[in-house]
């Protein structure tokens, strides 16, 4: 909030500051994501956060005696506030005026102040995830979501319910973010009737019974069910809001996907080891001196591919199918190349290419090209930090000279940000093909041997290679075709010659980790021979493996 709005209220302008400071301290992430937003609304949702947040520590803090009498006397003086429309309190005031101006439902602050009441007083048990849903998940994180939703100004009678079902979507995240310490202190917020499907307890969750690894993986699989269930409810929201504000939207779908992403690596594991809390980038977890760092690889059994390449398919499918503009599928696809980045680090892939854009997709309508631009091009702005943070260095392969001028120069600024990098090498190939890179590269090698630098009997397969788009790419061990589709459309033909290929029906925005380690799982299982009668090791790029007669 700005000094100059609140110059003849400057109490109040000191209490939405206050309101941005308690975000920022106790739920940073949330921070982060609001700070997308226009500066016209921002003070305003930081103050709902900082109200809630405030809300939350009351009920969770302090000596077990006198918590309910705390929490009542909070709940009963936010009430009456909002009714007369004053507020002395330093967080509250700003609250009660942002409530006020925006006449937001009031009806949606008591179903909050009593979902919290309600699991400070009591130990949880819901019996079914519907229970959980309507009397925790709702009230606590939907409500406050569906209380900021007038600010977006949104378009369309499911807005509502799309907003509370992505902040029901974000509280499961908190919900295993403390499971294992809440499990321990006697609490159980999974259904009970989950529990008994595979003869478990709470007991037993707490314990992490290790001879019942089956049956806990098997829970965490039904909750990953539910959750999934919320997330694709929730997913279509950010078509009904204005541009503006899609980021905050696409932040937080993003938070609460990685998040599911861990949940699903983790398995059984989560019921046990937690999850480290998040760094203000929403990705990184904390060490406990609060310093951010990288989480450890996580492979399955069996090899795990040094290269792998992606071709992001069904953008266009995946929206159509919702009932969405095209440009909402690649604004989605974009957030599931984040999550794919975050799962080939955890995975322990050393080198991650996707297919962005091919010299054939120019054939496509302008606006639809203009739109994939311009969320390429907001996709790489605003990831640019989160990549470089976690050690990912960025290449860009193919042609440099037609793609759109701002997008190039994102993708120029990520690469030299990230230069020195090495914990994952990303290649996005853009106004990449195939076929064109070969030509490009044999018309270089040719002009090579008319000088007389080369001669034609000497050329190698390692000499076309120095002139490819990045030389330096290793051959691809694993191609994943998203969306059904079985061909690899000139993608990297140099490289995929050696190639494992899966093809997953999934469309590209909803591919996740779990899909990822299932494809890597095939790989593990094949046998590369090479062209040979018996398996050999890779060879790099540019040099022809040993074949059978």
């Amino acid at each position: 909030m700005s000094e100059e709005a609140f110059n003849d209220a400057p109490e109040l302008g000191e209490s939405y500051q206050a309101c941005e400071a308690e975000v920022r301290q106790f739920l940073a992430p949330l921070w982060t994501a609001t700070e997308t937003l226009p500066a016209a609304v921002r003070p305003f949702v930081h103050a709902i956060h900082g109200w809630a947040v405030r809300t939350d520590r009351i009920a969770d803090e302090g000596s077990p005696e006198g918590r309910e009498e705390r929490f009542a006397r909070w709940r009963a003086d936010t009430l009456a506030e909002l009714r007369s429309g004053r507020s002395g309190h330093p967080v509250r005031r700003a609250f009660v005026d942002t409530v006020r101006r925006w006449d937001l439902d009031q009806a949606l602050v008591e179903e909050h102040l009593d979902a919290v009441r309600a699991d400070c007083a009591a130990v949880p048990a819901f019996e079914t995830f519907a229970d959980l849903r309507r009397d925790y998940l709702r009230g606590t994180s939907g409500a406050v979501a569906e209380l900021w939703s007038p600010l977006l100004q949104p378009r369309g009678p499911e807005a509502p319910r799309r907003m509370s079902a992505l902040g029901e979507a974000c509280q499961m995240a908190d919900v295993f973010q403390d499971l294992s310490a809440d499990l321990a202190a006697g609490r159980c917020y999974l259904p009970g009737a989950d529990l008994r499907r595979f003869g478990l307890t709470a007991g037993d969750l707490r314990r992490g019974d290790g001879g019942r690894q089956e049956a806990l993986g098997a829970v965490v699989d039904v909750q990953l069910a539910h959750w999934r269930g919320l997330l694709d409810e929730a997913a279509p929201v950010t078509a009904a809001v204005r541009e503006e504000y899609q980021p905050f939207l696409h932040t937080l779908l993003l938070g609460a996907e990685l998040h599911y992403d861990e949940v699903a690596l983790l398995g059984s594991r989560a019921l046990t080891d937690g999850m480290a809390p998040l760094s203000p980038d929403g990705v990184a977890p904390l060490s406990p001196d609060g310093v951010a760092g990288r989480r450890p690889h996580r492979p399955g059994p069996g090899p795990v591919p040094e290269h792998v390449a992606v071709i992001m398919d069904g953008n266009r499918r995946w929206a159509e199918a919702r009932g969405l503009p095209v440009h909402q599928g690649h604004r989605s696809g974009g957030r599931a190349v984040l999550r794919l980045v975050n799962a080939a680090l955890r995975l322990g892939i050393r080198h991650l290419s996707v297919y962005a854009f091919s010299t054939e997709n120019w054939d496509r309508p302008p606006e639809e090209l203009a739109a994939l631009f311009e969320s390429l091009s907001d996709g790489i702005g605003r990831g640019m930090e989160w990549l470089h943070g976690l050690g990912v260095q960025v290449r860009w392969c193919g042609r440099r000279d037609r793609i759109d001028t701002t997008l190039a120069s994102w993708i120029s600024l990520a690469e030299s940000m990230t230069c020195h990098n090495d914990a994952l090498m990303l290649t996005v190939c853009m106004d990449h093909g195939g076929r064109e890179e070969l030509t490009a590269a044999a018309r270089a090698l040719a002009a090579e041997a008319v000088a007389g630098t080369v001669r034609p009997e000497d050329i190698r397969p390692a000499d076309l290679a120095r002139h490819l788009y990045v030389p330096e790419l290793p051959d691809v061990d694993l191609l994943v075709r998203t969306s059904g589709e079985q061909r690899i459309s000139n993608f990297l033909p140099w490289h995929l010659a050696y190639a494992e290929l899966v093809f997953d029906p999934t469309p590209w925005p909803d591919y996740d980790l779990a899909r990822l380690k299932d494809a890597v799982t095939a790989y593990a299982a094949r046998e590369r021979r090479f062209g040979s009668n018996g398996g050999l090791p890779a060879q790099p790029s540019g040099e022809e493996p040993v074949r059978s007669g």
